[in-house]
């Protein structure tokens, strides 16, 4: 192509004898758009990422180059008959260098904080465009970092018309022309998250509603201005939606989320609102056409009440709901509980969070009438009492197999007796965390209650002791696999004994961290545990005897070990550790004051294929 630049002139003096040199042309003195006119005759990927690396103004020119945009190479031989990639019968050459690769979008790419800028954005947009396309994008910034604007996300909508998910996280210099531009471009998205987008608005929707019919997976949180009309509009365009969650947006009502669910009654599966303004009408359209979720999660919803939740469960609409969380709504009571329970009859997974006004009758009523429920979680619900926990598992069904409570501080030992009580065979795990009123007598009922027991968590029981662990212990028929004892600050080696003696051929998992125990647990635990591959044994009194123990034993293959604050472990211990290096893949060292660096460089070095925390 011929390229008309100014004749070089001879250097003039001037009268004072001062001599005047004449700039050499350069390519830089057209204007941008002569450059891409130049640059859209570049015949392949290779050829156009080389001009791009000259300057940021080339590799802004490039990028924003369409394929469509690009000249055929069929024009380029006519032009030029004699080019060396035509082939003796007068063909093109087939290779990457002149063709670019069908872009199917087979690279993912994540920009964050100082990395997320439109040079980068750029830079992407032409090195993946003839490599096999962009086909997932990640951009995180940060408060005090936004560089990413309309220009970066233009270069990837020209560029990358495979991208099939893309993710904005706090970009606040992001809005509505740059989603346009991808929405103009790249229409094969499939997957749009939208997290603390300020300027988004509902155009921005409306366009992607537009652009990009086959959306499937929408995210949408704190982003302030996005409102209903942008949802309305997703409804009608995108009728294959698969999964919606929508957080923290306060324009969002009744009106854009009812539009969502009953355009794709038939499609969507999984569903999460959060601190939204919906009201009780939102959760009987919930109710009716939620056909298809399986996966449901309801969070700090304000406005809903009792009501909502009552006709929400007789809409009899959620026969496929697996899944479901209800956290931080205080119109969830007894009733509304109850009516869930009946209403949704394949659910398995249920989490109840922070329900201030669930009792021990609206706990028993749903145990009663969930047929299907495998695992249940409590957490921060606390009018729960240990009467709601025990009739719960009298009347559960016969598939109940996790049962959870977290910080529920109405649960605590009876006065009273208990009637005879029917086990819960089909229970296999149980976690009591951070419940102070939980302590030997509650523990001595739960084995009675469950005897299947295999995996079993007490963390920051201070009142469970060596004699109400003892309990549980011989009623667990089944034997033990996995055992979490953490900060049972009252538990000793006494019980840790009997827990290895009970069930060493069980036992795989033992974490007894900030428990009350020596080397003689070690000693036990050497002598009987021959499945054990992870052994926590953090802020606890053992010393290098408990260690060579450890290592001395025919039977320990122990995979994963934590002596964390162990601070009478030093460095006599590097030979055992070195001995146990054999099986170890992880190795815990932080804060065991008494080993020294050097000790520590050493293990480094021998225990290679160990993953070592000091």
């Amino acid at each position: 192509m011929d390229v008309y630049f100014p004749l070089s002139k001879r250097s003039r003096t001037s009268a004072s004898g001062e001599k005047f040199e004449q700039k050499k042309p350069s390519i830089e003195v057209l204007p941008d758009e002569c450059l891409f006119e130049i640059f859209r005759w570049l015949r392949g990927g290779r050829e156009r990422s080389s001009c791009a690396c000259v300057s940021k103004r080339w590799l802004i020119l490039v990028s924003n180059i369409c394929k469509y945009e690009i000249r055929d190479n069929n024009i380029i031989h006519a032009l030029n008959p004699k080019d060396e990639s035509t082939n003796k019968k007068g063909g093109i050459v087939s290779e990457v260098e002149h063709n670019d690769v069908d872009s199917d979008g087979y690279f993912t790419r994540n920009l964050e904080g100082k990395k997320a800028t439109d040079g980068g954005l750029a830079a992407i947009a032409v090195g993946t465009a003839s490599r096999g396309g962009l086909g997932k994008l990640f951009i995180r910034g940060s408060n005090s970092w936004n560089r990413v604007t309309t220009v970066g996300l233009r270069a990837i909508s020209r560029g990358c018309p495979s991208l099939r998910v893309l993710s904005l996280w706090n970009l606040s210099s992001i809005g509505d022309e740059g989603l346009c531009e991808i929405a103009n471009g790249c229409h094969r998205l499939v997957t749009l998250d939208l997290c603390h987008c300020p300027a988004v608005t509902d155009k921005s929707l409306l366009a992607i509603a537009k652009g990009c019919p086959k959306l499937n997976d929408l995210t949408i949180e704190s982003c302030a201005n996005v409102g209903n009309e942008g949802l309305l509009a997703l409804a009608c365009c995108c009728p294959n939606l698969i999964s919606v969650s929508i957080k923290n947006c306060p324009l969002v009502g009744d009106q854009g989320v009812a539009s969502l669910l009953s355009s794709a009654s038939y499609s969507l599966t999984k569903l999460k609102l959060q601190a939204l303004n919906i009201t009780d009408e939102m959760f009987s359209v919930i109710g009716h056409y939620g056909k298809s979720v399986t996966d449901l999660s309801l969070t700090s919803l304000p406005n809903v009440s009792d009501k909502g939740f009552w006709i929400m469960g007789n809409s009899q609409g959620l026969q496929k709901l697996k899944s479901f969380t209800i956290a931080s709504c205080l119109g969830l009571t007894d009733r509304g509980l109850e009516a869930v329970g009946k209403g949704c009859v394949n659910l398995k997974q249920f989490y109840i969070f922070k329900c201030d006004l669930l009792s021990d009758k609206g706990l028993v009523s749903f145990a009663k009438v969930a047929g299907s429920l495998e695992s249940l979680q409590l957490e921060d619900c606390h009018r729960i009492t240990q009467i709601g926990l025990f009739c719960s598992l009298l009347n559960c069904s016969a598939k109940l197999k996790v049962i959870s409570l977290v910080n529920c501080l109405g649960v605590m030992d009876l006065t009273t007796g208990l009637p005879p009580l029917s086990p819960c065979e089909s229970l296999q795990s149980l976690f009591i965390r951070n419940c102070p009123g939980f302590s030997d007598s509650s523990l001595a009922v739960m084995g009675k209650l469950c005897p299947q027991l295999q995996h079993v968590e007490l963390r920051g029981l201070h009142g469970i002791t060596d004699a109400g662990f003892l309990q549980l212990l011989k009623s667990c028929n089944a034997g033990l696999v996995k055992v979490n004892l953490k900060d049972c600050v009252n538990l000793s080696d006494k019980g840790v004994y009997r827990l290895t003696n009970l069930h060493r051929w069980t036992l795989e998992t033992l974490n007894l961290d900030g428990c009350k125990i020596s080397d003689a647990s070690l000693f036990a635990i050497a002598e009987n545990c021959r499945l054990l591959g992870d052994l926590d044994v953090s802020k606890c009194a053992i010393t290098d005897s408990g260690i060579a123990a450890l290592a001395h034993s025919d039977l320990i293959n122990v995979q994963i070990l934590s002596v964390s604050g162990c601070s009478m472990v030093s460095d006599k211990s590097l030979p055992s550790l070195r001995n146990l290096g054999k099986t170890l893949l992880g190795l815990n060292l932080q804060q065991c004051k008494a080993i020294s660096r050097s000790a520590i460089d050493l293990l480094v070095q021998q225990l290679w294929r160990c993953n070592i925390l000091f």
